[in-house]
């Protein structure tokens, strides 16, 4: 139910009765005539841009079009006024019980109020957090692993087919700077006095369990042998633990991925995907062999004064074609990313997302450009970067983690504020911004926290139900008498801005989905919990607002419908977002 595309399809039919009486020419597109809440709501209820849209089209002032559709929106029956606006701007005012309608739409809707078919299962994959298995997760990898999450989440309810991925990037130079450093664990677990860390090296505790695990499992047969002898075992048992402890972590913000898939399996056995896909992009033409001008910027990594096999990356957007191998025949680190999205165009995905930390921007025209090769233009990818978080307590920075040396772990402030308030916090500001997490304020239980101003809105809304038991037992959410409750009884202003504001969800969710920009809808759900709390405020200050009417159970039933409506959005909403709707808060 999504009133809005109700509206929308209304004002259609209007201008094709238009164009039948010759008022409008024939052909016209109508794909962009939008019914959205005006800017100002004194204004009217919904607004519609058609005249604007269609005017260059139809050759005529947007004002005209605007006066004609005007006369025949009059006519509909759940229409209380129009209005032309400006050059043309459409103002429809709705009669009450077409908003108090909606709540038993809302409500007989269920769980599915807000889901949509706007992906009409399209499969979509989305790979986040992708965090090297070198040690535990910290503050930074949290916000891409939540900003993901919910994204997932939003797709999958706005009926897209998610698949949730995680690249393990285990084939690497620091992998092996994680063998050497757990080695190092290994000789201290078997009783070796190891001194200071040397520079180079991790040098947090967190690599104790895995020295101890290697000291069980080889006991004193690795020492003294050459690196080469022991550095592949090494860095596969300490890999293995370090991705154990990550979904640990993930599973703490109650994160699952579907896939993980590991760097090392490209390039395994016979298996060589990295040439394959090189010689996929040769077949296609995008391969050649040429000199590279010295870099400005920081990729002398995999600059080389030579002839070097590059991919023409730059017929598909990109500053520089890129080399794929390295002098000593060796791949590049881009090759390896390049098999890797060959690989997921595999699969079959042609619509792909990827969330990247900032310091991976550089990254996003090379990457971007193989996908749009390697599938003759026919995939997406839409690359989402999360900016830096800053980790405060009371406004001071937070020092760093003890365990893991250099950083505080993710682990660590999910254990001391909860699950709810860092996946909230970290949704509640658009990705591509800085945030400042404060981990004092988060728990504060005040307007200035939002994850508690959300929760406690469907916390007073169960509340109510509670309550109701005194005034009136047999009156529940679910009972005859509130589904069939007579809603004209909801007159109120206040009463009636928040089944607006409920009507609004379809179509935040679809835009939210299409965007790719889940902090809309903790936006939304703050606006929605501000409009509950102020409602409630209303009804201390005067009595007859109240949802509880123990002389009028009719007017009480009517308000359980309204409150339970609400509580079922913000569950919702809270639900896409990873986030729990308590019953209470203490």
């Amino acid at each position: 139910m999504n009133i809005y595309a109700d509206v929308e399809q209304r004002i259609i039919k209007a201008l094709e009765a238009l164009q039948r009486e010759g008022k409008l020419p024939a052909g016209l597109a109508f794909s962009g005539v939008e019914a959205t809440p005006p800017r100002d709501p004194i204004h009217g209820d919904i607004a519609s841009n058609a005249a604007m849209v269609l005017a260059k089209a139809a050759k005529m002032k947007p004002r005209d079009i605007a006066d004609a559709l005007a006369d025949k929106m009059r006519a509909d029956p759940d229409v209380l006024a129009v209005d032309v606006a400006g050059p043309g701007f459409l103002n429809l005012t709705f009669k009450p019980k077409f908003w108090q309608d909606a709540i038993k739409a809302i409500r007989a809707s269920g769980d599915a109020y807000g889901r949509g078919d706007l992906g009409k299962g399209e499969r979509v994959n989305v790979e986040y957090v992708s965090a090297n298995p070198t040690g535990p997760m910290h503050v930074g990898h949290c916000r891409g692993a939540v900003f993901g999450d919910a994204l997932a989440n939003l797709l999958a309810f706005a009926g897209y087919n998610v698949t949730r991925e995680y690249y393990i990037n285990d084939a690497g130079a620091q992998v092996d700077v994680l063998a050497r450093s757990a080695y190092l664990r290994y000789r201290e677990a078997l009783g070796e006095n190891i001194g200071a860390i040397p520079e180079g090296l991790y040098p947090g505790d967190y690599l104790k369990p895995v020295g101890a695990v290697l000291a069980k499992k080889h006991g004193k047969a690795l020492l003294g042998k050459p690196e080469s002898e022991w550095l592949a075992d090494v860095r596969t048992v300490a890999s293995a633990m370090m991705m154990d402890a990550i979904r640990e972590d993930l599973a703490a913000l109650n994160i699952k991925h579907d896939v993980f898939f590991s760097e090392l399996s490209l390039k395994h056995h016979n298996t060589d995907e990295i040439r394959d896909s090189i010689e996929d992009l040769r077949r296609r033409g995008h391969i050649y062999e040429g000199n590279l001008e010295k870099p400005k910027g920081h990729d002398v990594d995999e600059w080389e004064d030579r002839e070097q096999t590059l991919f023409r990356s730059t017929a598909f957007g990109d500053d520089v074609d890129r080399a794929l191998k390295k002098s000593d025949g060796s791949y590049t680190y881009f090759a390896a990313d390049v098999a890797y999205h060959h690989n997921k165009l595999g699969r079959g995905f042609l619509n792909l997302i990827n969330v990247f930390g900032a310091d991976h921007v550089g990254y996003i025209k090379r990457i971007t450009s193989a996908v749009r090769a390697l599938s003759d233009q026919k995939a997406t990818l839409d690359i989402k970067v999360c900016q830096l978080v800053r980790l405060l307590r009371n406004g001071e920075p937070v020092k760093m983690s003890k365990r893991a040396g250099t950083f505080v772990t993710l682990r660590e402030v999910v254990d001391e504020v909860g699950s709810d308030p860092v996946r909230f916090m970290m949704l509640y500001r658009k990705n591509d911004a800085s945030l400042d997490f404060d981990m004092a304020k988060v728990i504060e239980q005040s307007k200035e926290n939002p994850v508690f101003y959300v929760q406690m809105a469907h916390a007073r809304a169960k509340s109510v139900f509670r309550n109701i038991k005194d005034v009136f037992p047999d009156l529940t959410p679910d009972s005859p008498e509130v589904l069939n409750a007579d809603l004209s009884k909801l007159s109120d202003p206040g009463e009636l801005d928040l089944v607006k504001k409920l009507a609004w969800y379809p179509v935040l969710v679809a835009g939210a989905a299409e965007a790719h920009e889940p902090h809309r809808l903790a936006f939304y759900l703050y606006e929605l919990a501000s409009a509950v709390h102020g409602q409630w405020s209303r009804g201390n200050d005067s009595p007859h607002l109240r949802f509880i009417q123990s002389t009028d159970r009719g007017l009480t039933a009517a308000r359980m419908a309204l409150v339970a409506a609400n509580a079922q959005v913000l569950s919702s909403g809270l639900g896409v977002l990873g986030v729990a709707a308590p019953d209470e808060l203490r």
